[in-house]
């Protein structure tokens, strides 16, 4: 695959489903957000960071804000690829995920994308800094010094 960083990403392979459909026939625009979303959990859950280490440090990486550029459509029941990178962190507060999602069959990117997080207190919802397992475990996934452009 050829992806947009030289920096291999952390990838998943997805399936586009029948509710994934909109009435134009191609996978509605919202559902990247959820492949966005699912990609980034598996990548975190990998970096040995899931919802019970979350719920037990009280801290979540929650959304504040989503880039989304659309490049090309996805149909019912192609396979498909969500690739990740984490392209900048403070390793206090906030970082940054970029995304690529490409449809092997052919190579076309379909949709590239930018996400950023910033640490909260699950149980207040207030910013908080990150605790030192967030620090060291999406710390060492941060590939510094590649552009943001999309």
């Amino acid at each position: 695959m050829s992806w947009d960083l030289a920096v291999q990403p952390y990838v998943i392979d997805l399936q586009v489903q029948a509710d994934e459909i909109d009435a134009l026939g191609h996978a509605n625009n919202a559902v990247y957000v959820s492949w966005l979303e699912r990609c980034s959990w598996h990548h975190s859950q990998s970096l040995g960071l899931d919802l019970a280490d979350y719920q037990r440090l009280d801290r979540a990486m929650a959304v504040v804000r989503n880039e989304i550029d659309y490049l090309a459509s996805a149909y019912l029941g192609q396979h498909l690829q969500v690739a990740t990178w984490i392209i900048e962190s403070d390793h206090r507060f906030k970082m940054t995920r970029r995304f690529q999602v490409v449809r092997p069959a052919d190579g076309v990117t379909l949709s590239r994308a930018f996400t950023t997080f910033a640490c909260i207190e699950m149980s207040s919802g207030k910013p908080r800094r990150m605790p030192v397992e967030f620090v060291e475990g999406y710390g060492a996934a941060v590939i510094e010094q590649f552009p943001r452009e999309l």
